[in-house]
């Protein structure tokens, strides 16, 4: 959102009598001699094929500490962003480290409502993590959180219906739309399901076509030069053609289930899904069945965003060293190898890629270079509320009431309001 100097005045007092008041339940600080103690509240925002790993990786930091009592909430990722400023601002609620998602770092960080890391327990190792991963964790020179999981989109592909049809994983999204005729003529279903509910699945289709959000170096809006007219304009075809099927709302479930039953033969999703997508009839019994591949190329090239999961600790916090010992274990080298065996979720540590059962996982095997490779999104403030606007001109776009250019000129005047001394 955009701020006067007065409501960061606000945010920067609030930071301050978080700290000195603290949150969480009275838990106390840890003990002499370098002993953590305490309880800490720990906020995780995996999902649901996730969370049972992590709830179990939380409590082994219990048995490593028994003087440390972890309080593991699961919070829903749609409601956990503005959960945490609600308890953060009101200075009631707010756990001691919280999974947080790439982009609201610099949010949350601006707000004052996250400690810095820097020089602290948390941090003792930072050389190993992955630059890209890294990058996300820093605001105005300073370190806000530590990564745990880094991810881009890929295509997953149901192999058995692909071949069926006798065509190729596609290439690029006008590939994609010849090949659905055949899939469509195969086997009676839609080739490809298009989130159209969340802004993120936008962006490869802006990539694709050049594009950007924003030059935040140079303050200017991007994403009404064509290439995001292009991008939208490339999503309603897909639909309109009848290559790809959508709908406005839970995309997240229907997409996924849709895939698991082998109702559409391709969605662009993450190594999030992995797991689940397994779970699915069509890949259960037969996990060699599920194919990942890059994201389809526009007309000028395949990009994906670069997306992830950090780990970051309250400002006013009442057991700081705690808190910062869990999140250095949350983000520890044997942690990400743990979660990439059971989950195929990618590491953010450099060493992890280099253990065997790392290095052996197929998922893994292609993640990896599509990260190494993932567009940086810019790490500014305001960056998570960007995707507000384009939410809804894909939904306008999509349903017919807005045309392409209509929906991308829309945003650009949209993030200009958001964006204070943005060209």
């Amino acid at each position: 959102m955009r701020r006067g100097t007065g409501v960061i005045a606000a945010a920067a007092v609030l930071a301050l009598t978080a700290t000195a008041c603290g949150g969480g339940d009275g838990s106390s600080e840890s003990g002499a001699k370098g002993e953590i103690a305490g309880t800490v509240t720990y906020w995780d925002t995996s999902n649901d094929a996730e969370k049972g790993t992590y709830k179990k990786i939380a409590e082994d930091f219990e048995k490593k500490h028994p003087k440390v009592d972890v309080k593991y909430v699961h919070v829903n990722f749609g409601d956990a962003n503005q959960k945490f400023k609600n308890a953060a601002g009101g200075n009631s609620g707010a756990p001691d480290v919280m999974r947080t998602e790439v982009a609201w770092v610099a949010d949350f960080a601006n707000l004052g409502y996250l400690a810095p890391l820097d020089g602290t327990p948390a941090l003792d190792d930072a050389s190993d993590y992955l630059k890209t991963a890294a990058g996300s964790t820093r605001f105005k020179g300073k370190t806000y959180a530590v990564p745990q999981v880094t991810d881009t989109l890929g295509l997953f592909y149901n192999k058995k219906m692909l071949d069926d049809a006798g065509v190729e994983v596609p290439k690029s999204f006008a590939e994609l739309k010849k090949s659905a005729k055949k899939i469509k003529s195969k086997s009676g279903k839609t080739a490809l399901y298009l989130r159209g509910d969340d802004p993120y699945w936008f962006l490869p289709y802006l990539y694709g076509e050049g594009g950007d959000l924003v030059d935040a170096g140079s303050k200017k809006v991007t994403v009404d030069d064509g290439p995001g007219a292009d991008a939208f304009s490339t999503m309603k075809d897909l639909v309109d053609s009848g290559a790809a099927e959508t709908d406005s709302s839970d995309g997240q479930e229907n997409g996924l289930k849709a895939f698991q039953d082998g109702d559409v033969a391709m969605i662009i999703d993450g190594p999030w899904d992995i797991a689940g997508a397994q779970q699915g009839k069509q890949f259960k019994d037969d996990k060699d069945n599920l194919g990942v591949a890059p994201v389809p190329a526009g007309s000028k090239q395949s990009g994906s965003p670069q997306g992830g999961w950090n780990l970051s600790v309250y400002a006013g916090t009442k057991n700081l060293r705690t808190a910062q010992e869990f999140a250095k274990y949350m983000s520890s080298a044997p942690v990400q190898k743990r979660t990439t065996e059971e989950l195929s979720l990618l590491p953010t540590r450099e060493s992890v890629y280099e253990e065997p059962s790392v290095r052996e996982n197929t998922m893994v095997e292609f993640f990896k270079p599509a990260v190494d490779k993932a567009v940086q999104r810019p790490w500014i403030a305001e960056g998570n509320s960007l995707f507000e606007p384009i939410r809804g001109q894909m939904d306008a776009v999509l349903t017919g009431s807005r045309s392409p250019e209509g929906a991308a000129d829309k945003v650009g005047d949209d993030f200009r309001k958001l964006l204070k001394g943005y060209k």
